[in-house]
């Protein structure tokens, strides 16, 4: 997966399953369920007897991840504000470390902090089905591409979970729709679709 978000392979290039195998001295097995995970977030197409390629993505691509995400942590914010109560310190702790990853010009540590923020808040939500349907939607792939082509300011992602941190402090019944207007904001925009 690290080699595709890093642009190893460029769209259209085929993958060979034996190859990486090889690079990384494990057996094909563990290498096949990882182009089938990248299949399955649509990042890869495979055609039987010919291997995998990576899929040229587009705006449309990446927009409906984030439509998709941001409906599902809309939904999580509203649960888990009512569970957390006020208590934001675990999301605080991330928050802090957003703003040393951009002090210190990290952009790996703050994707790595960024999605453990948005996984703690989901996690909040106690909603099994709900925690499941996030995890399988590949945030930390998207969230790395994404902060490749779109937010590139590690200051600006770091301030702009201070708003939705306020929002849990408060209770406030808007967190919900902070929280999915934050999601959107790290992909392109509906008109830029179209």
């Amino acid at each position: 997966m690290d080699g595709l978000i890093a642009g190893r392979w460029k769209p259209g290039e085929r993958i060979v399953e034996r190859q990486i195998a090889a690079e990384l001295e494990v057996s094909q097995a563990p290498v096949r369920e990882a182009l089938r995970e990248l299949e399955a977030l649509g990042l890869l197409t495979s055609v039987p007897n010919k291997g995998a390629r990576v899929r040229e993505l587009n705006l449309r691509d990446v927009y409906e991840f984030y439509t998709v995400r941001a409906a599902l942590e809309e939904l999580a914010a509203n649960q888990a504000v009512v569970k957390l109560g006020g208590d934001v310190s675990v999301l605080e702790g991330y928050s802090a470390a957003l703003h040393v990853d951009a002090a210190d010009i990290d952009p790996l540590a703050q994707i790595e902090h960024a999605v453990a923020f948005h996984r703690a808040m989901v996690s909040a939500a106690e909603n099994r089905i709900l925690i499941n349907m996030w995890e399988s939607i590949g945030v930390e792939v998207w969230t790395t591409l994404s902060l490749r082509l779109f937010r590139v300011d590690l200051q600006v992602n770091a301030d702009d979970h201070d708003e939705i941190i306020e929002a849990f402090r408060t209770c406030d019944p808007e967190v919900g729709r902070i929280v999915r207007d934050h999601v959107l904001s790290y992909g392109p925009s509906a008109d830029a679709v179209r």
